[in-house]
């Protein structure tokens, strides 16, 4: 197994997955709150396969979808990092961040202070050119942190998303962007 990066932040710590992170991590996709703009809630079983993803990409990339914890408490509070999407679009292939916090944790600025460090990793440590994120127009949350983190919409850029529906509620996304500085 290859050494997994870590992060540390001022409040945060962005480490690899263990295996007591995913009951916390199984509440947190169980919530319909947080999950009000992705296709569904998702059972424990799926939500551990989610993890065994995450941890493949790691293996095969080198960087992915960190585990988030507090640091001062050592509380799992989700995830945030970098993947690689797995369909295609007009601006695939690339580097995508993202994240997804337990609803407690949201609006205290772990979003943006964690995405903050995982673009710095993208492009200092990954020499990346660029970084997008995207999700449905109506997600507020998420693109407040987009803008908070830099990221620029351009609406010429927003997209119908492959693996839904052109009917579905979630089938148009917006899709944001960060060139390295």
């Amino acid at each position: 197994m290859r050494h997994l990066p870590k992060i540390d932040t001022a409040r945060l710590r962005l480490r690899p997955w263990r295996d007591d992170d995913r009951p916390a991590f199984a509440e947190l996709n169980a919530d319909p709150r947080v999950m009000e703009h992705l296709p569904a809630v998702l059972s424990r079983r799926e939500s551990d396969a989610f993890v065994d993803r995450i941890e493949a990409h790691f293996e095969l990339h080198g960087f992915g979808l960190w585990a988030v914890e507090l640091r001062e408490a050592a509380c799992f509070a989700g995830f945030v990092g970098l993947s690689i999407p797995r369909f295609q679009a007009h601006f695939t292939p690339c580097v995508e961040v993202g994240w997804r916090l337990a609803h407690q944790h949201w609006g205290q600025g772990f979003a943006t202070e964690a995405a903050t460090a995982a673009l710095s990793f993208g492009f200092e440590r990954l020499d990346l050119d660029e970084i997008v994120s995207f999700t449905v127009p109506g997600n507020l949350r998420s693109r407040g942190v987009m803008e908070r983190i830099g990221m620029t919409h351009e609406p010429d850029d927003d997209f119908d998303h492959p693996i839904f529906d052109a009917s579905h509620r979630l089938c148009r996304h917006v899709l944001y962007r960060t060139l390295h500085p």
